[in-house]
Formats: C-alpha cells, structure tokens, sequence
C-alpha cells in the first residue's frame, strides 16, 4: 500500500537522467525518524515481537474494531502506574507507541482520500 504521491523533482534542478540526478525534493526524510528514534524504536519493534509470539505474526491486523481495540489498549498502557509492564517486562510507553502505530496503521488503511487529493493534504 503506498498512496502517497510527490512531486519527483530533483532538489538541485537536475534533468532525471543526468548523472548524479535524485528526485527526493519535498519526500519525507525517514531517516530522521530511524535516527532520531532508534532506540524508541527498538523498543516498539520488541513490543511487536513479543506480541507475534504471543498471539501470531501481523494477526493485529485483522482484529475486529481494530481502531478502537488498540486505541484504548494505548491508554490503558498510558494509564499505568508502573513503567513496566509486567506480562512482557517491556515500558508501558513502548506497549502504547506500538497500539498508536496499529491504530493509525488501520485508519490509513482504511480512509481513501477524495480524488486528487494526496495522502499528504488529507
């Protein structure tokens, strides 16, 4: 799935098909969030394989009322008391980044912008 639509131009004003050329101008720097991240992200990505052992690999996306099951799995891990939680001996805020991923995961997958309108304008 990859609605998201840019403008390919090459932020240097290069033709495509010189050499050198790279039409990245006005895409999102992702590594920003790998960097800036990583160890976030390291966490989240344990929630996740704890949870395909638990139950099995991407099974979350077919849960029924996704969106409201792990939003609300989000807040009660935000609602916590302790900054581990005890089952996966994982934080709390790892377990809650991972259901907002889900959550916005589904709703991305199921909103289609109107016609003519990029992913990133909707």
């Amino acid at each position: 799935m990859n609605n998201l639509r840019f403008n390919e131009v090459d932020p240097h004003g290069k033709d495509p098909h010189t050499p050198g050329a790279k039409l990245d101008h006005g895409k999102p720097n992702c590594a920003l969030v790998f960097t800036g991240f990583a160890e976030a992200l390291l966490e989240v990505a344990r929630v996740g394989t704890y949870g395909a052992s638990k139950y099995t690999p991407n099974g979350w996306m077919e849960v029924p009322d996704g969106i409201e099951r792990y939003s609300s799995a989000a807040f009660r891990h935000l609602l916590a008391r302790s900054y581990t939680d005890p089952e996966s001996a994982l934080p709390h805020l790892a377990h809650a980044a991972w259901n907002v991923l889900a959550t916005l995961q589904l709703a991305l997958k199921n909103t289609t912008p109107p016609e003519g309108i990029t992913h990133e304008a909707w």
